[in-house]
């Protein structure tokens, strides 16, 4: 594991709270970055992205940064389900590293999906045939 620089942001955040791993926050970020990239495609312009929108975008940067192996690296990472993903938005948002609005909440966060069915599945075998390996 790599030390934490002197100027880290990240450094106070995972003093104070271990659960999740520092390459953990660093996909998180870099998955809202590719949620944003994605609302601005679809809609042609830059806004905030609600948790669910996150969760979804952070569901397919996953699969296409980690593969079959993003259940894996997820779960060494220390998140295993969705609402691990808001504690962490939260945390980053109590250090000032992300912002958000009134509207944001950690609730944002909740139900969103199975980290099985999300990650796993994709690259199951279907039935009567062989898979798709993910498409």
């Amino acid at each position: 594991m790599d030390l934490p620089l002197e100027n880290d942001p990240l450094a106070p955040l995972l003093e104070k709270d271990p659960r999740y791993n520092r390459e953990a926050y660093l996909f998180l970020r870099e998955a809202l970055e590719f949620t944003q990239r994605q609302v601005k495609r679809e809609s042609d312009i830059s806004r905030h992205v609600s948790g669910q929108e996150l969760l979804d975008g952070i569901r397919e940067f996953a699969l296409k940064q980690y593969g079959p192996m993003t259940l894996l690296v997820l779960e060494e990472w220390g998140v295993r389900r969705c609402e691990d993903f808001g504690e962490m938005v939260f945390n980053m948002v109590e250090h000032k590293i992300l912002a958000k609005t009134e509207k944001d909440s950690r609730d944002d966060f909740k139900g969103g999906y199975d980290f099985a069915d999300a990650f796993r599945k994709p690259f199951l075998p279907t039935r009567g045939g062989t898979g798709s390996g993910g498409n």
